[in-house]
């Protein structure tokens, strides 16, 4: 029987208060598009 392959798995943070997390967001929806886990 064959090992199943460990998922990946991301923890992403955004440094500074200014509040533009859009290319965060962006990142986190791709990598989970991917088939990673996006924490």
């Amino acid at each position: 029987m064959a090992a199943q392959p460990a998922n990946i798995k991301v923890l992403l943070a955004k440094l500074g208060l200014d509040g533009h997390d859009r290319g965060i967001k962006v990142i986190a929806r791709a990598m989970r598009d991917a088939g990673m886990e996006v924490v």
